[in-house]
C-alpha cells in the first residue's frame, strides 16, 4: 500500500480554487456585524452601504451599470434565474417564444434548467453542435435561428468550457442574435479573472459570474442583467434586488466576492500569461512521459489554465484515484451518478466515443500552482498509467 502523501498537489482550480486573502479579509472583517441590509436602522443602512459599495466595485471590474449586478447563492441559480426568468417573461409577452437555443456542452446548470423548462413548461429546446474542439457550429446556430427568430425565447452559450477549456465566440453569438432581439445569456463562471470579460462590450444580455471559482467565498455569485430586460423571479419573498431575487443579502459574502472579482479582474493579463505558460509545460511534459497521451479542446482558443489530457486504455476513475493516493488531485471528465461513472457529454458532443470519453483527466491550474505541481504530476503520471492500463487488462 502506498505511503501517505507528504503534501497535496491541488490540480482542480477549476471545480474551486483557494479564496484570496483580500477577499478572506473582507469577508471575515463583517462577520461580526449585525444589521439586514433591507432595515432602515443604523445598523441596517451600515450593512446596506457595503453592499452596494461591494455592487459598484463588481460593475467597474466588469463593465456594467450597478443596478445591473443581481446577486444570487452562485452560478446554479444565477444560470436558473437568467434561463427561465427570461423564458416566462419572453412567453408571456408572446406566446409564440417556446425555443430554447444552448449548446450541447453547457455545464449542468444549464442543461437540466433546460431539462426542467422542456419537460415542465413545454419549452422547445435546441442544443446546437459543436465540433472536435468544442467550438459552438456558428452556421448551425444562425440556420436555427433564422429558422423561425420569432418563436426563440432566449440562446444560452457558456463564455469558457469548465470541462476542456474552449472558449466560446460570444461576439459572433451576439451578432446572430441581436437582428431579431433575441436575448443571449451567457455563463461565464469559468471566464471571470482568467479571461478579459467586458459585459458592456460583449453585447450578451445577461451573464452568469460565482465566487469560489475566481478566489472569494463560497455560496454567493451575480447574475448580470441588462436593466432594460425583463425577468420573472424564481423567488417570492421580500423583493430585494430590483424583486428579481427576494432573499436576505448574506453581506459578509457579498464583500468578500467584491474584494475577489475586483483583484481577479486587475491581475487578469498577469494571471493568464503565467497559467498560460505554466499549462503548456505540464502538456508538454506529460505527454513526453506518457507519449500517447493527447489534449482535448481549442489547442489556441482555451482558457490559460486548463489542460484536458486523454490517457487510452485507462479508465479516468481509476488514474483519479491513483494520483489522489500520491497527494495529487485532479477530476475526471465524467459526472458520477450513484456512483457509477458516466462518459463525459462534453467529450460525447465533441465526437468522442463512449471510451474515449471516460479515459481522460481535467487537471486546473490557479494562483497557488508552480512548476513544484507539474513536476510531481509528471513524475507520478507515468506508473498511474501503467497501473490503470494494467487494472483493465486484469
Amino acid at each position: 500500500m502506498d505511503d501517505a502523501p507528504d503534501h497535496t498537489v491541488y490540480l482542480d482550480h477549476a471545480a474551486t480554487t483557494p479564496m484570496l486573502p483580500a477577499a478572506v479579509e473582507a469577508m471575515t472583517a463583517h462577520l461580526g456585524d449585525v444589521g439586514n441590509p433591507s432595515s432602515l436602522h443604523a445598523s441596517g443602512r451600515a450593512a446596506r452601504r457595503i453592499v452596494e459599495e461591494s455592487r459598484e466595485r463588481i460593475a467597474q471590474a466588469l463593465n456594467c451599470r450597478p443596478g445591473e449586478v443581481v446577486f444570487t447563492s452562485g452560478g446554479t441559480e444565477a444560470d436558473n434565474l437568467a434561463l427561465k426568468g427570461l423564458f416566462w417573461s419572453r412567453r408571456d409577452a408572446d406566446p409564440r417564444r417556446v425555443r430554447v437555443l444552448s449548446s450541447s456542452i453547457e455545464h449542468h446548470a444549464v442543461l437540466d434548467a433546460l431539462d426542467w423548462l422542456a419537460e415542465g413548461e413545454h419549452a422547445a429546446v435546441e442544443l446546437v453542435p459543436v465540433d472536435s474542439r468544442g467550438l459552438l457550429d456558428l452556421d448551425a446556430l444562425r440556420a436555427t435561428v433564422e429558422r423561425d427568430p420569432a418563436s426563440v425565447a432566449v440562446i444560452s452559450v457558456m463564455w469558457a468550457n469548465n470541462e476542456v477549456g474552449t472558449i466560446q465566440p460570444i461576439d459572433d453569438v451576439v451578432a446572430i442574435a441581436s437582428p431579431h432581439g433575441i436575448p443571449v445569456h451567457t455563463d461565464a463562471v469559468q471566464a471571470v479573472g482568467a479571461v478579459p470579460v467586458d459585459f458592456a462590450a460583449s453585447g450578451v444580455d445577461a451573464l452568469t459570474l460565482t465566487g469560489h471559482k475566481l478566489g472569494g467565498p463560497y455560496g454567493v455569485g451575480a447574475l448580470i442583467l441588462r436593466r432594460e430586460l425583463t425577468l420573472t423571479p424564481l423567488l417570492h419573498g421580500g423583493g430585494q434586488e430590483r424583486d428579481i431575487r427576494s432573499g436576505t443579502l448574506d453581506m459578509p459574502a457579498i464583500a468578500g466576492f467584491a474584494a475577489a472579482v475586483e483583484h481577479a479582474v486587475k491581475v487578469q493579463p498577469e494571471y493568464a500569461e503565467r497559467m498560460a505558460a505554466l499549462r503548456d509545460s505540464l502538456v508538454s511534459r506529460v505527454i513526453e512521459t506518457v507519449p500517447d497521451a493527447h489534449l482535448h479542446g481549442d489547442p489556441e482558443h482555451r482558457l490559460p489554465g486548463n489542460a484536458h489530457l486523454g490517457f487510452p486504455d485507462c479508465e479516468g476513475d481509476s488514474l483519479l484515484m491513483l494520483l489522489d493516493a500520491r497527494g495529487i488531485e485532479c477530476s475526471t471528465g465524467s459526472a458520477c451518478s450513484a456512483g457509477v461513472p458516466q462518459p463525459s457529454h462534453v467529450l460525447l458532443a465533441m465526437g468522442l466515443d463512449d471510451e474515449g470519453a471516460r479515459h481522460s483527466l481535467r487537471f486546473t491550474l490557479g494562483r497557488t500552482s508552480c512548476e513544484a505541481d507539474v513536476d510531481a504530476l509528471v513524475e507520478a503520471i507515468g506508473p498511474a498509467v501503467d497501473r490503470a492500463r494494467g487494472a483493465r487488462i486484469t
